[in-house]
């Protein structure tokens, strides 16, 4: 899938009106049977199943709050599948109304950007479940797992929850991440795929908890790991590519400590500093070719890289400095390509600089919770966005960098700067 671009000098974007807020539509019959219909023919690839438990505590016509796990493109075909014929609110990036809003808002997308405090996004609920009577759904992951297991929730869910008052279902996913992981680069994978679609909270229940007690219970739910699931269940992947792009999640070389000279390629991850190298068993299991494995299991790896850039924070020594290509998004027209800048990150925060002098944009840690990161975004490549209501920064390194370093020092720097 690709996105519109349009190249315009940074002075032209800014002066562009601002993107007008629009409530949210009730997808009509049309859009809803045609969601239904696209999503068949990945369901039966996969030979979908669904259980199902509660279900009919929820009224046919009751509105109600969707919560699902994130792991691919093909969780909104299950979610559309299983809702069918609801209408239904879907919560979405802003990117993807880029080119297409008419569209997207028809069939009932509301827009939001990732990771930047929106309260119009819970005005933009309220209405579409108290007053179009449509059920909403939400992915409050935000962004696709890396290393397969939950990403952080937002503090402000429970809080949602309670303000919202319907009732919450969750639908959780297995074989999705596996089938069709991010940093394989698009490839998929012959996995089995089945969900589980739960009434989890009613009403009652909801006002009787306080927001902790809400959080703590959403948090529950989002805990899984996809890596342990493919082994506890023996879903084999055979594929001679399951490795390929696995240097995105694991950037940093256990045995040596390098960072950046990883490869994943077919069925092995090398560190060209070392020489060390892992095979990707067809069962998700990593087993060094020569001597000890520092690992076996990939989360636990993207755990310990995680522990290494707390350890660089501690110390001071964490920056990340890059020379990118900027591109903005100030509407639905199209992602505008403003030219070049240098993006740093340090214990301040973001700092993005660039189009001649022009641009400087400051983004503190306590800003947000995590980072809109992705691989290989919309087939233009690896990218940091960073941005507040008015823009959006989509930042796309010069030279290859790990993304994933980035939103894990976005994640552990806020952690710092709430705890101070």
């Amino acid at each position: 899938m690709k996105i519109k671009t349009t190249a315009l000098p940074y002075e032209q974007v800014i002066a562009l009106p601002p993107w007008a807020h629009q409530p949210p539509l009730r997808p009509n019959w049309f859009f809803r049977t045609l969601l239904k219909l696209v999503s068949i023919p990945d369901l039966l690839a996969t030979g979908f199943t669904c259980e199902k438990s509660g279900m009919e505590r929820l009224g046919k016509n009751e509105p109600c709050l969707v919560l699902m796990n994130h792991s691919s493109f093909i969780d909104l075909k299950i979610a559309m599948h299983l809702l069918y014929p609801r209408p239904v609110n879907i919560v979405c990036t802003s990117d993807g109304f880029v080119g297409k809003e008419w569209l997207m808002r028809h069939i009932g997308c509301i827009p939001t950007n990732k990771f930047v405090n929106d309260l119009l996004l819970v005005r933009d609920l309220r209405y579409a479940l108290h007053t179009l009577k449509n059920t909403v759904l939400l992915f409050p992951e935000a962004s696709y797992s890396f290393d397969g297991t939950a990403t952080p929730l937002p503090e402000s869910l429970g809080k949602c929850v309670k303000l919202l008052k319907v009732p919450v279902i969750m639908i959780r996913t297995h074989g999705a991440f596996t089938r069709d992981p991010l940093y394989n680069g698009l490839q998929l994978r012959k996995v089995r795929v089945s969900a589980e679609m739960n009434y989890l909270l009613s009403p009652e229940e909801i006002a009787g908890m306080t927001v902790e007690e809400l959080n703590r219970r959403l948090a529950a739910e989002f805990t899984f790991d996809n890596f342990r699931w493919q082994q506890e269940n023996r879903i084999r992947v055979p594929e001679p590519f399951r490795a390929d792009g696995l240097e995105r999640v694991l950037y940093q070389c256990p045995h040596c400590g390098t960072e950046g000279r990883m490869e994943g390629k077919g069925i092995h991850l090398t560190c060209h500093a070392c020489g060390k190298e892992y095979t990707l068993t067809e069962y998700g299991r990593l087993e060094a070719l020569d001597g000890d494995s520092a690992f076996t299991h990939v989360p636990d790896w993207y755990q310990w890289e995680r522990e290494e850039v707390r350890r660089q924070l501690a110390a001071g020594t964490y920056a990340m400095d890059l020379d990118v290509d900027i591109g903005m998004l100030v509407d639905s027209r199209a992602i505008y390509k403003v030219g070049a800048g240098h993006l740093h990150h340090g214990k301040d925060g973001f700092r993005l600089t660039g189009c001649g002098g022009q641009l400087d944009y400051t983004q503190k840690p306590q800003a947000s919770y995590s980072l809109y990161a992705d691989y290989f975004w919309y087939e233009i490549g690896d990218m940091i966005c960073i941005g507040d209501r008015n823009a959006l920064y989509y930042c796309f390194p010069k030279t290859p960098f790990p993304v994933a370093k980035a939103r894990i020092a976005a994640e552990e720097l806020y952690k710092m700067a709430k705890s101070r």
